[in-house]
């Protein structure tokens, strides 16, 4: 069966510290798509992210690359199977370069958010499964 997939492009400074970045939050870097200018960041089976270096995401718009450490251009939140893995994603993006974001604690819904490097804002969040019924 088809797995839709999401792509997310993201205009970063320096493509090198951006691969260490996310490899030190425990994600892999896909080199068969990943050059100089573009880091390709595996995150799960159906989501990636490619860090594109500013001259290259330009290749892909008209538009003025936002500066995302002076305005927010996207929220990404990514889910987590618990408190405590929310948690521990957010504490190891501290720990690698990140900037600390938001805590949010509604009880059966928790999340916390990072920046990374350039600015762009991630959040993790974690909801009690007994409370999303299909």
């Amino acid at each position: 069966m088809y797995q839709q997939m999401i792509f997310v492009n993201l205009a970063v400074s320096d493509v090198a510290a951006s691969k260490k970045f996310f490899t030190e939050l425990g994600y892999t870097i896909n080199p068969q798509f990943s050059t100089d200018d573009c880091a390709c960041v595996t995150i799960s089976d159906t989501i990636v992210a490619m860090m594109l270096s500013k001259e290259h995401y330009a290749n892909f718009t008209q538009k003025e690359i936002a500066d995302s450490t002076k305005v927010s251009e996207t929220l990404i939140c990514l889910s987590a199977e618990s408190r405590e893995k929310v948690d521990e994603l957010v504490d190891r993006a501290i720990a690698a370069g990140g900037t600390a974001g938001k805590v949010q604690d509604y009880g059966t819904m928790y999340g916390r958010a990072f920046d990374d490097l350039d600015g762009h804002t991630w959040e993790v969040m974690w909801m009690d499964p007994s409370e999303v019924q299909g």
